[in-house]
């Protein structure tokens, strides 16, 4: 019987996983095995697998690393398009399945948190490291003796960088050697075009709202806005804030100087009771009596925001058309629908505070700003306001124009990565050099190191620094040199001459000399680079079991 049902149902080879039973009414019921649908791997071959995947991924982002390195195009289930090279945004947007991979997606995530640069980089090393463990763990080498090892190269790589590093002197009016360190940042993106422009604007932002006292840099304080429609290099820093949206009546005023700011998050409506309500009118004076009773909210309203003294009006909802006709009629400029986080910026921007009532509306809660206006761009009557010499603090917002909507976006991310490489060296002002040149500074120093360890970890050690050599193999590969000859002419220079600054010439200028290219790389972003790619290689190295339930079709 239960044979004959089986093939009746269709069920074929997945009768294996189920079995028949009968209840007390002796209807057949079928008992599907959860435990057979698992799949299990183990021992060496679990560490196989796991370092495949891992070089899947990191073999994706190979092509995207350096000055030559190219783009990639990832389409989202809803049809939705990006064109870029950042490391962190394709690894995000390619919707990795495998749960090894997702922990690459999740380390260059975190590079891109904490330094905001290099998320390529700390993908392609700990790939090359995976790479290198494949070989060590066919020798027969206990993983753990392979993290060890790496553990050891990688202490051993930080301390090489601090000491090849170099602290260069930057202050508020000399900011040289910080647009040349954000130009490096930029030579590898969409805008490489103009990257002179970029860095410069970058590099402004981040002083305007720089604490040099307490060596810090507010984020939250520097925007970065787009619209499509005129060329990359209409680009501008505003000393301000941008928004995107109109004033609410096209005959309030456009220019408002010297402005007195009220932030409202309470709506210019007449108060609508909690509970539920019906009101019955049958006669046309009780119907007038309403009428006017809402008027007058409206009026004390707007008599309410007139009487603190404010020039313009920025509520976080919108208004009804006789609200805005009163506003109009009582020359007092707003802008309606503007944005939770918008409204917290203008208020640290502008020294004003968020009113939720406007009973509570006073002169004191006012911020104030030097000028207000309404521009226009193209022949779209696409309009922004624009808030400049803010009273409180430097906010300033980096206007990015371009063609389209992706170049864009992929715009905002390669200037958002130069702002957060200009923030580290106002952290930290000690840099490093490109091109390749720290990576086999350390490699030689990793060598040298291993030579004097007794035990099995020095085939560990040598590995790591033969997997650093993947950063300069990568970039000299996507510039169209001889890898391999490249970077072993480069290796072999650094030796002979004992100059840590030796790197690959990916833009072929005629000399290896990272410190005459003026490629510089922060300090604190290299050494996290080694750090978090050697943690995640230990981590996969430390998986000797990978257990997957099953799914239900």
């Amino acid at each position: 019987l239960q044979s004959a049902i089986t093939r009746r149902a269709g069920l074929g080879d997945d009768a294996a996983k189920m079995s028949l039973a009968f209840d007390e009414f002796g209807r057949p019921f079928l008992i599907v095995k959860e435990q057979g649908s698992k799949s299990r791997i183990r021992g060496i071959d679990a560490q196989k697998a796991n370092i495949q995947a891992a070089k899947a991924v990191a073999r994706t982002l190979r092509s995207s690393l350096g000055p030559k390195g190219m783009d990639k195009i990832l389409q989202s289930g809803d049809g939705d398009i990006t064109i870029t090279n950042d490391g962190a945004t394709i690894l995000q947007e390619m919707e990795v399945e495998h749960q090894i991979g997702k922990l690459l997606v999740e380390l260059s995530r975190s590079q891109d948190y904490e330094i905001g640069d290099g998320t390529t980089g700390v993908v392609v090393l700990a790939g090359s490291l995976l790479e290198q463990a494949e070989v060590l763990l066919d020798r027969g080498i206990h993983p753990l003796r392979i993290a060890e090892g790496f553990e050891m190269a990688s202490k051993v790589a930080v301390a090489e960088l601090e000491r090849i590093s170099e602290t260069f002197e930057f202050s508020a009016t000399d900011a040289e050697p910080l647009i040349r360190t954000c130009m490096t940042t930029l030579s590898s993106k969409i805008v490489n075009r103009c990257k002179r422009e970029m860095a410069e604007i970058c590099v402004n932002a981040v002083m305007a709202v720089a604490d040099f006292e307490r060596r810090d840099v507010n984020l939250d304080l520097i925007k970065v806005e787009g619209k499509v429609g005129g060329k990359l290099e209409d680009t501008v820093l505003v000393n301000g804030i941008v928004l995107d949206k109109d004033i609410s009546h096209p005959q309030m005023e456009k220019v408002i100087k010297d402005a007195k700011i009220a932030i409202l998050t309470c709506p210019f409506e007449p108060p609508k009771p909690k509970t539920k309500h019906k009101i019955d009118i049958d006669t046309a004076e009780k119907y007038e009596e309403l009428r006017q009773q809402e008027e007058k909210y409206f009026k004390d309203m707007v008599q309410q925001c007139k009487d603190s003294g404010a020039t313009l009006i920025i509520c976080q909802w919108g208004f009804d058309d006789e609200a805005n006709h009163l506003l109009m009629h009582e020359r007092l400029p707003a802008i309606r629908w503007v944005g939770g986080v918008e409204l917290e910026l203008l208020a640290i921007a502008t020294g004003g505070r968020i009113v939720p009532r406007f009973q509570e509306l006073t002169p004191e809660k006012l911020g104030s700003a030097g000028s207000v206006k309404e521009v226009s761009f193209g022949t779209t009557k696409d309009r922004m306001v624009v808030i400049e010499e803010c009273a409180a603090s430097k906010a300033v917002t980096v206007f990015v124009r371009g063609g389209n909507k992706m170049m864009i976006e992929e715009t905002k991310r390669s200037l958002h990565d130069a702002i957060c490489v200009a923030r580290n060296l106002v952290r930290s002002n000690k840099i490093v050099y490109g091109g390749g040149s720290a990576e086999l500074a350390c490699g030689i120093a990793v060598e040298e190191a291993a030579d004097k360890i007794p035990g099995v970890e020095q085939y560990a050690m040598r590995a790591f620094a033969e997997a650093l050599e993947a950063v300069p193999t990568a970039l000299a590969e996507n510039s169209g040199l001889a890898p391999i000859e490249t970077v072993a002419m480069v290796k072999s220079q650094q030796l002979k001459e004992k100059n840590p600054y030796l790197g690959v010439d990916c833009k072929e200028t005629g000399t290896d000399d990272m410190k005459e290219q003026g490629v510089f790389e922060t300090l604190i972003g290299k050494q996290q680079q080694m750090l978090l790619a050697t943690q995640v290689v230990k981590l996969i190295l430390k998986i000797d079991d990978v257990i997957t339930s099953g799914k239900y079709d």
